[in-house]
């Protein structure tokens, strides 16, 4: 009986994988398909030639209707973007500040620690004269 349960957990853990990377790679293929779709009007030629039949008006009203929009969804995009970078680089100044805050207070810790040592030998030398003068005088 206790040998079909790590069976089990281990396939449990395994469909769990399965299924968590069936979920990235669905998720990889939606953004895949919606950067295709987003930049493939930059990819297509443009119409150069005079032979097109223009463009009824509301087709036209349309058309022009999609790009405002677009260039609506895309300039709160861009401008989101531009936030978020502008916060980013903030928090690099910030952490570039701190780190070397950090590193001067160490620094002040360790010249601290020097110090301390010295003047630790400097009384332990003391204490040691001490004792041999207090020896001496014991002895004699």
């Amino acid at each position: 009986m206790n040998a079909t349960r790590p069976e089990k957990i281990e396939a449990t853990e395994t469909e769990t994988v399965d299924t968590n990377l069936a979920a990235v790679t669905e998720v990889e293929a939606g953004i895949r398909d919606f950067v295709r779709n987003d930049i493939a009007y930059l990819r297509r030629p443009a119409a150069t030639t005079t032979d097109a039949p223009p463009l009824d008006p509301s087709a036209e009203a349309t058309v022009n209707n999609v790009n405002s929009l677009i260039q609506r969804v895309a300039g709160t995009s861009l401008a989101e973007i531009e936030n978020l970078i502008s916060e980013l680089e903030s928090l690099r100044d910030l952490l570039h500040a701190e780190g070397q805050r950090v590193q001067r207070e160490i620094s002040g810790y360790a010249q601290l620690s020097q110090a301390a040592m010295k003047s630790t030998r400097m009384i332990a030398d003391n204490v040691a004269q001490w004792k041999r003068a207090a020896d001496g005088l014991r002895n004699s």
